[in-house]
C-alpha cells in the first residue's frame, strides 16, 4: 500500500451499514474495504465506482453475499492472507486488491465476472505451462500467485500458451516453446512480478522484464567436459557457469550432459544411458541461439558411426588402389598412362609432396597448421587428393610440371579457404544481420559497420583467384611444356594491385575488430567456436584463416622462381614467367609502400589526439608520419633548459611537445581552498610545430667524455632575420642519432626538392657552439652526490620549520597558523620532485629572508648569504628585528645560512658565428 497511498490524503472510514438499496427499492451493490485501503483516497474513489462502500474491520462483519440474481458484493483487501481474507474467500465474495481496483478504473472496465481473487492485472492475457517441476506445493503456490495477477493455466503445451515456466532447459514442453518461439522463463519471473503487485504499471509481459527472466542455457544441467586442453576446459567451465549450468565430473550420479572434443577423443566415456553424450558443437551452438539445442542433432555416437563408415569406405577404396599400382608397377608405359589419366580425373591418392625452395613456410599459417588435408567445404577432398598424381604418377612428371602442380595445389587449398571464410562466416553473419525482428533465433551477431571491417576487403580477391584459379586447371588439363605459366600470372598482375592493398593495409584493423567481437559478444564468440570445430576450417580460428591472403603473394613468388629454374631459356615462357616475378614484385613492393602510408596516416591521428592544445592542420593528407624522438631541451628556446620534450617527425614538419609528467595527469590543486581539477588526460603538451622548410642545418655534436647523444637544429623563419639554435640530447635508447639525422635530413631535402640530403648534416664540437653539459652528463656516482646533497637542503630547510609547529607565546594563535600554513605550502611547493631545476629555484627564491648583509657582493654572493625565512625565530619578525641589542641574535652572533647550489648556466652566444664559419 505504500506505493498506493504515497502523496495521497487520508480521509475518515465509513460506517457499515447493514442495507444498501437503490432509489427504486432495488438493492446494490455493496464494496466492502478494510481499513488499510480506505486511507488511500485514489483506492476510495475507485471502490465508488463499483459501488456503496462500507469498511471492513472483522471477519464478523461481513454479512453473507447476497444470492443470484442480486448484484454481487466485493471485498477490497490487502494483503491476500489473514481472517478477513479467508472468510471473504470462503463466503465467495468477489475479492480484489487495490492495484486491480486502480487499474480497472483507470482502464474503465467492469471487474471480472469469475469468483477467483484478483490483485492486480500485471498477468493478464497471459496464458502459461510449467515444466520440469516436481515439488507439488511449490507448483501449487506459484499457480496460485499467476492467479491472483490476472493469469491462466494450461497443463500441456497448445498454440494458446503463450510463456513457458521451466525449471530445466529440457524437455518436450521447452523443445515445443523453442521451435515455436514462445518465451522461456524461470520461477523468478513471477516471484518479481508479485513483488511488484502494488506497482499499477507493472506489466509482466514487457520485453524488458521477459528477458530478464529469461531462463538461461544450461539451466538445470550438470556438464562434464572430455578430451578438451586444460584451458579450453577453463574457459567452457565459465561459459557454462554465466549461463546457469554446473560443471561435474564424469563420474557425477546427477551428470546431465558430457560433452567430447571429437577430434582428441575415439572412443565414447563410459556413463550412464540417460547421460547425453554429444560434440563440442551442442555447447557452442545453445550459446549462439541462447537457448539449449537438440541434443539428438549432436550425439558423438553419431559422429563415431559416421568416421567408422568413411574408414571402411576409404579401406576399400585403398585396397583397390594399391592393387592398381601393384600391377602398373610392372606394367607397360601405356598402362602406366592409363592410370596416370585415371588418377588425375579423382582416384584416391597419397599427396608426394616434393622438396623444393617453397618449404613448409608457404602453408603454415600463425598457428602453423597445415591445411592442405582439409575437405572443401562441398564435401570434397582439396586438390592433393583428387588433382595431384601420387608418387607413381610424379615420376612420370617433367620437373617443371611437378612445380607447376604444386602451384595448382596450393591455389586450390587456397581458393578452398577462402570459400570456407566467405561461406561458413560472412554469408551467415550477413543473414543474420538481416534478421527478422519477431525471430529472435537470427538476431544479429554483428552490426553492418563490423562486419564491413572485418570482411569487407576479402570479396575482391576470393573472386580474383576463383578465375585464377579456373585458367590453371584449364592449363593443367591441357598441359604441354610450351604452356606459358608467366603469361596467366602476368595477366592478374593488375586486377592483384587492386585487391590486396586494402586488406593488407587495413589487416591490423581487421584483427582488432575481430578480437574486439570475440571478447564483448558472448554470442558471436560461439559462432567462431562452432565455425572452429568444423573439418572445414582444420580446427583453424577465423583470425588464423583471414592471415592467409597476407601471405599468399610471397608464396606464388617463390613457385615461380622454382618453376623458372626447371624452364630453358629457349622456353618462350622464360621470359614470360622473368615477367610475372617482377610484376610480383612490383605489385608487393606497392602494397608495402602504400601499407606504410596508411600506417603512417593513421599514427598521424593517433599522435593528434595524444598532443593536447596540438594545431589542428598537422593532421593533413599528403603528410604523413616518420618517427619518434625522446630529448631533453639544452637550449632555452622552445620550452625550457632541462625539459623532456618528444619530436615527432613527419614528412614536411616536426612537433615539439614536452612529456607531462603523471602527477600532471591526475587531480591537482587549482587554489588555496583546496578545490580539486581533473587534469588533462592527454600525455603530451604542445609546445611548437617547426615546418622543416624552416630548419636550416642540422648539427651532428661529435661524442665525448662530457657529450653523448647530442644534437642541435639552426632554424630561421621568412619572418625571423634572426637565426636560432636548439640544441637537444637523445634520451630514447631505442633511437639511434646517426639514423634519426639522416632521417630528418632527407625529409629536409624532399621538402625543399633537393637531391643530395647530406648537405644539411654538419660536424661540429660541442665548445664550438657554447653548449653545456654540466647539468645532463654526470657520472652515477655525481647523480647519487648530487641526489644527496638536495636531500639534505630540504631535511636542513624542514628542520628550520620545526620550530613553528608550537605556539609561541605573545602572537596570535590565529595569525601563526596562518603564517606557517602560508610558508609550508611554499616549501611544499619548492620541494616537489614534479618542479624542473629552474622552477624549484624560483619557489625557492620566494621564500629568502630579506635579513642579512648583502653590500658589495655580486647576486650570485647575495644569493648564496641569503637565509632562509624558515631560520628566523617568528619573536624576531614580530619585534621589527633580526638581530636587535639583547635580543636573541645577540646571542647568537652568527646568521644561519641555508645551504644553496647556484650553477649559472653559460651562454651560447657565439653558436651562430661558429655555425657560419662551416
Amino acid at each position: 500500500m505504500d506505493e498506493l497511498s504515497k502523496g495521497m490524503p487520508q480521509t475518515g472510514s465509513i460506517g457499515t451499514t447493514d442495507k444498501f438499496e437503490e432509489s427504486d427499492g432495488s438493492p446494490s451493490t455493496v464494496v466492502y474495504v478494510n481499513e488499510t485501503c480506505l486511507e488511500c483516497e485514489r483506492v476510495r474513489a475507485a471502490c465508488e465506482r463499483l459501488g456503496a462502500v462500507a469498511a471492513a474491520r472483522a471477519p464478523d462483519a461481513l454479512p453473507p453475499p447476497p444470492q443470484p440474481p442480486a448484484p454481487p458484493s466485493y471485498l477490497i483487501t490487502t494483503p491476500f492472507e489473514g481472517e478477513l481474507f479467508d472468510a471473504a474467500h470462503k463466503a465467495k465474495y468477489r475479492v480484489l486488491g487495490p492495484t486491480a481496483v486502480l487499474q480497472l478504473a483507470e482502464r474503465d472496465e467492469p471487474p471480472p465476472a469469475n469468483a477467483r481473487p484478483l490483485y492486480s492485472l500485471a498477468m493478464r492475457g497471459a496464458v502459461i505451462c510449467f515444466s520440469g517441476f516436481r515439488k507439488k506445493d511449490e507448483l501449487t503456490y506459484l499457480i496460485t500467485l499467476i492467479h491472483y495477477m490476472g493469469g491462466s493455466i494450461r497443463k500441456d503445451m497448445s498454440s494458446k500458451v503463450t510463456h513457458l515456466i521451466a525449471a530445466a532447459a529440457t524437455g518436450d514442453k521447452y523443445r515445443y516453446a523453442s521451435g515455436f518461439r514462445v518465451p522461456v522463463l524461470a520461477r523468478s519471473w513471477v516471484d518479481a512480478c508479485w513483488e511488484r503487485r502494488d506497482d499499477p504499471s507493472c506489466l509482466a509481459t514487457d520485453d524488458t522484464i521477459i528477458k530478464e527472466h529469461k531462463l538461461k542455457v544450461f539451466a538445470g544441467a550438470r556438464v562434464c567436459f572430455v578430451g578438451f586442453p586444460e584451458e579450453e576446459t577453463l574457459h567452457m567451465a565459465e561459459v557454462l557457469a554465466s549461463n546457469g549450468g554446473v560443471s561435474c565430473p564424469l563420474d557425477d550420479p546427477d551428470c546431465t550432459h558430457v560433452v567430447v572434443d571429437e577430434h582428441n577423443t575415439g572412443v565414447a566415456p563410459d556413463c550412464s544411458p540417460r547421460v547425453h553424450v554429444v560434440k563440442a558443437e551442442w555447447f557452442w551452438a545453445s550459446v549462439q541461439n541462447e537457448e539449449a539445442q537438440d541434443e539428438q542433432d549432436y550425439l558423438f555416437k553419431d559422429y563415431l558411426d559416421e568416421v567408422s563408415r568413411r574408414s571402411s569406405v576409404g579401406a576399400g577404396c585403398c585396397a583397390a588402389t594399391g592393387a592398381d599400382e601393384a600391377g602398373a608397377a610392372a606394367g607397360t608405359p601405356t598402362q602406366l598412362q592409363r592410370l596416370r589419366k585415371r588418377k588425375l580425373r579423382g582416384g584416391d591418392a597419397a599427396l608426394h609432396k616434393r622438396r623444393s625452395s617453397v618449404g613448409d613456410a608457404v602453408l603454415l599459417s600463425l598457428s602453423n597448421n597445415l591445411l592442405d588435408c582439409t575437405p572443401s567445404p562441398d564435401g570434397k577432398q582439396l586438390l592433393e587428393e583428387s588433382e595431384v598424381p601420387d608418387n607413381v604418377v610424379r615420376k612420370l612428371l617433367s620437373p617443371r610440371q611437378q612445380v607447376f602442380m604444386e602451384l595448382l595445389q596450393t591455389e586450390s587449398n587456397y581458393v578452398g579457404i577462402l570459400h570456407t571464410i566467405v561461406t561458413m562466416f560472412k554469408l551467415p553473419l550477413e543473414e543474420k544481420a538481416e534478421h527478422d525482428p519477431d525471430n529472435s533465433k537470427n538476431v544479429a551477431l554483428l552490426n553492418n559497420t563490423e562486419l564491413k571491417i572485418i570482411f569487407g576487403n576479402l570479396p575482391p580477391i576470393y573472386e580474383l583467384h576463383q578465375r585464377m584459379l579456373e585458367e590453371l586447371r584449364y592449363a593443367q588439363a591441357h598441359w604441354s611444356e610450351e604452356v606459358s605459366i608467366g603469361r596467366l600470372v602476368l595477366k592478374y598482375t593488375p586486377d592483384m594491385v587492386k585487391a590486396y592493398p586494402p586488406f593488407v593495409n587495413f589487416f591490423e584493423n581487421t584483427k582488432e575488430m575481430l578480437q574486439q567481437c570475440d571478447r564483448e559478444n558472448p554470442r558471436f564468440h560461439a559462432f567462431l567456436k562452432i565455425g572452429q570445430t568444423k573439418p572445414e576450417c582444420g580446427r583453424q580460428s577465423l583470425q588464423e584463416l583471414m592471415i592467409r591472403p597476407v601471405q599468399r603473394l610471397p608464396s606464388i613468388s617463390l613457385l615461380l622462381e622454382d618453376i623458372l629454374k626447371h624452364t630453358n631459356k629457349s622456353n618462350p615462357d622464360h621470359c614470360a614467367l622473368v615477367s610475372a616475378l617482377a610484376g610480383l614484385r612490383e605489385v608487393m613492393s606497392h602494397i608495402n609502400e602504400d601499407k606504410r602510408k596508411t600506417e603512417g596516416q593513421l599514427q598521424m591521428f593517433d599522435i593528434y589526439n595524444d598532443i593536447d592544445q596540438c594545431p589542428a592542420h598537422l593532421v593533413s593528407s599528403h603528410r604523413s608520419f616518420v618517427s619518434r624522438c625522446e630529448v631533453v631541451e639544452l637550449s632555452k628556446e622552445l620550452s625550457g633548459r632541462g625539459d623532456h620534450l618528444v619530436l615527432f617527425l613527419f614528412t614536411d614538419t616536426m612537433e615539439v611537445c614536452k612529456k607531462r609528467s603523471k602527477a600532471f595527469n591526475s587531480k591537482s590543486p587549482t587554489n588555496g581552498t583546496g578545490t580539486m581539477r581533473i587534469g588533462s588526460s592527454k600525455p603530451y603538451r604542445h609546445i611548437s610545430l617547426m615546418p622543416l622548410s624552416t630548419v636550416k642545418c642540422v648539427v651532428d655534436i661529435r661524442e665525448t667524455e662530457d657529450c653523448h647523444n647530442l644534437f642541435a637544429l639552426m632554424c630561421r623563419s621568412n619572418q625571423e632575420l634572426k637565426e636560432k639554435l636548439y640544441s637537444f640530447m637523445i634520451t630514447d635508447e631505442t633511437v639511434e642519432k646517426t639514423h634519426f639525422l639522416r632521417q630528418l635530413c632527407r625529409q629536409m631535402a624532399n621538402t625543399v626538392c633537393k637531391a643530395d640530403a647530406d648537405k644539411f648534416l654538419t660536424c661540429l664540437e660541442s665548445h664550438q657552439l657554447d653548449i653545456d653539459t654540466s647539468d645532463f652528463t654526470l657520472s652515477t656516482l655525481s647523480k647519487v652526490s648530487k641526489f644527496a646533497a638536495r636531500t639534505r637542503i630540504k631535511l636542513e630547510a624542514m628542520a628550520g620549520l620545526g620550530g613553528w609547529l608550537r605556539a609561541e607565546p605573545g602572537v596570535g594563535l590565529l595569525d601563526t597558523w596562518v603564517l606557517r600554513a602560508h610558508l609550508l605550502a611554499q616549501v611544499g611547493r619548492a620541494f616537489s620532485f614534479n618542479k624542473t631545476p629552474s622552477k624549484l629555484k624560483r619557489a625557492m627564491s620566494s621564500m629568502i629572508s630579506p635579513f642579512g648583509s648583502t653590500s658589495n657582493l655580486t647576486p650570485a654572493s647575495q644569493l648564496a648569504q641569503m637565509r632562509l625565512a624558515s631560520c628566523n625565530n617568528i619573536n624576531e619578525m614580530g619585534a621589527g628585528g633580526a638581530c636587535g641589542a639583547g635580543g636573541a641574535g645577540a646571542a647568537g652572533g652568527e646568521a644561519l645560512v641555508a645551504p644553496l647550489s647556484v650553477q649559472p648556466t653559460r651562454k651560447a652566444a657565439g653558436a651562430a658565428a661558429a655555425l657560419r664559419r662551416f
